[in-house]
C-alpha cells in the first residue's frame, strides 16, 4: 500500500511539472510577440493601425518585453531608391515598463522605404514595415513670383532725344550764327568804297594829264 502511495504521489508530481513547464518556458520568453507601425506625426501613439503613407512620421512599437532595448534601422526600398537595401536612417531606444516606445518625429525625402525594427532577445527575423513618404507640394518651390507693380514702377522712364538737348547750348549757338552775319556786310561795304575812292582819282589824274 505504502509503494501505491508513493507511486501516485510522484506521478501527480510529475504530472504538474508537465503542465506548469510549458506555461513558464511561454512566460520567460522574450517579446518576439510585440508589434511596430509606422505612424504620422499628427497621429497619437495610442493608434495601434499602421499608416504607410505618410510625410512627417514616427515609430511606434507595442506589446513588447517591458524595458527591451531596440535597434531600428530605414532602409531605401524600390521602385523609388537608386540603390535598394541602402542605409538612410537609424536609431535606438528603450522601451518602457509596458513594452511600449516611440521615437521622435522622423522625415525622408519622398519615395518607399522599409523599417527593420530589431530587439533584445528575438527569436526570429527582425519586425519589418514598408511605407511611402510622400509630402506633395509641401515642401517644394514653386514658381518664381511676378515682380510687384511697385517694383516694376521703380525704374524711371529714360530721357528722350528732345529733353537732352540744353535751350542754352541752343541759344548760344543762335547768337554767333547773328554775329557772323552782321560782321560780313561791312566788310564788303569798306572794299567797295575804297575801290570807288580809287577810280575816282585815277580818272582825275588822268584829266589832268591831257
Amino acid at each position: 500500500m505504502r509503494t501505491l502511495s508513493r507511486f501516485g504521489a510522484l506521478s501527480a508530481v510529475a504530472a504538474a511539472a508537465l503542465l506548469c513547464a510549458p506555461v513558464a518556458a511561454h512566460a520567460t520568453a522574450p517579446g518576439d510577440n510585440g508589434t511596430v507601425k509606422i505612424h504620422d506625426a499628427k497621429t497619437g501613439d495610442e493608434l495601434r493601425r499602421n499608416e504607410p503613407h505618410v510625410c512627417t512620421f514616427y515609430l511606434d512599437a507595442f506589446g513588447f518585453d517591458g524595458v527591451q532595448q531596440v535597434d531600428w534601422h530605414i532602409e531605401a526600398w524600390a521602385p523609388t531608391a537608386h540603390t535598394k537595401g541602402e542605409t538612410v536612417k537609424t536609431g535606438a531606444l528603450t522601451l518602457d515598463a509596458e513594452g511600449h516606445g516611440r521615437t521622435e518625429n522622423l522625415s525622408l525625402p519622398d519615395g518607399h522605404y522599409k523599417l527593420f525594427w530589431n530587439f533584445d532577445g528575438e527569436k526570429g527575423s527582425a519586425k519589418h514595415k514598408v511605407f511611402w513618404t510622400d509630402c506633395g507640394t509641401s515642401q517644394g518651390g514653386g514658381s518664381t513670383p511676378a515682380p510687384s507693380p511697385s517694383a516694376q514702377g521703380s525704374e524711371a522712364p529714360a530721357p528722350s532725344a528732345s529733353a537732352s538737348a540744353s535751350p542754352s547750348a541752343q541759344g548760344g549757338g543762335s547768337g554767333d550764327l547773328a554775329e557772323t552775319g552782321n560782321g560780313a556786310p561791312v566788310g564788303l561795304l569798306a572794299g567797295l568804297a575804297a575801290a570807288l575812292v580809287a577810280g575816282g582819282g585815277y580818272l582825275v589824274a588822268r584829266r589832268r594829264r591831257a
